[in-house]
């Protein structure tokens, strides 16, 4: 896998989707080569749920959250519950990594095409609590964050799980 954060042209559109799509595929990059043993360690004594494997499947459900719940208006059929709000990590210890990993890589495709096609001031469909509708320039950048963020949970546990660095 060739990871760049160099945009192929340097309007805002090709910028953030470039980013995303590095910073997507660096959380890949982080899993390369960990044992499923070590993709469901949990080694922080203080947060139980915190696995490569936890995180990957995290990220993939946030970015359906985001697009396909917030952007578009579909109904919420994410895997978590009022009684169980971050199922989505607990249930991906279940799964294999490479399973986990793949679909995280093919939902990616219809969303760049949802970005393609709608402009970056579009309005999302639903509110976030008692927020405004946000637009989608402001949801490319929260899942830039978001993932970017989580490279760091990656780095990390995969030190941690197995003293891999620099990924």
């Amino acid at each position: 896998m060739t990871r760049t954060d160099t945009p192929s042209a340097w309007d805002e559109r090709t910028q953030l989707v470039t980013f995303l799509d590095y910073a997507r595929d660096t959380a890949r990059a982080k899993c390369d080569g960990v044992s499923e043993e070590g993709a469901r360690t949990a080694p922080l004594p203080g947060s139980p749920l915190m696995t490569l494997s936890g995180l990957i499947n995290h990220l993939r459900w946030v970015e359906y959250y985001w697009f396909q719940v917030v952007f578009l208006g579909e109904e919420d059929e994410g895997p978590w519950t009022d009684e169980d709000p971050d199922r989505e990590m607990r249930i991906a210890v279940d799964i294999a990594l490479a399973d986990l990993l793949l679909e995280y890589e093919q939902q990616s495709a219809p969303y760049r095409e949802l970005v393609a096609a709608h402009d970056l001031d579009a309005r999302a469909k639903r509110p976030v609590g008692d927020l405004d509708h946000r637009d989608l320039r402001w949801i490319l950048l929260h899942l830039i964050e978001e993932t970017a963020r989580h490279n760091g949970h990656l780095d990390i546990l995969r030190e941690l799980i197995d003293g891999t660095t620099g990924v």
